[in-house]
């Protein structure tokens, strides 16, 4: 009995554990759409805890708030005035911010070439828990 309920859970771990790891290799490579005109988004990856994004902007995004999501942003290229709540940062290639859910959130590109980040929301992001403000 010990031994098939040892066999069963190490079967589900070991599932588990398969299903939940996933590799994206070539980041570097992914290029954004030349005809955009501010905001170009590239899914990287998604499933039922997060979603992960490849983001160029290049003058700014509104300020807005996801009521159900947390965010963390790496900034990987471009650099801008990063507006966390009522805190303005000035953000550069190595910078991560954590945005906590239903946090007012926006930036403005001050660089000549775009902002490029990887986006992560937790859980799967689907577009839908955007708000901005007025």
């Amino acid at each position: 009995m010990f031994m098939k309920a040892t066999t069963t859970i190490l079967f589900c771990f070991l599932t588990m554990l398969m299903y939940s790891q996933e590799f994206v290799g070539e980041f570097n490579k992914v290029r954004p759409d030349s005809a955009s005109e501010n905001i170009h988004v590239h899914q990287i990856s998604t499933n039922p805890n997060s979603t992960t994004f490849a983001i160029w902007v290049k003058r700014k995004v509104k300020i807005h708030k996801h009521e159900n999501h947390v965010e963390h942003i790496y900034i990987t290229q471009g650099e801008g005035r990063f507006h966390l709540g009522s805190t303005t940062y000035h953000v550069e290639p190595g910078d991560l911010i954590i945005v906590p859910k239903n946090t007012w959130h926006g930036v403005d590109v001050i660089s000549s070439n775009p902002l490029r980040v990887i986006s992560i929301q937790s859980p799967e992001f689907k577009g839908i828990d955007r708000i901005f403000k007025d």
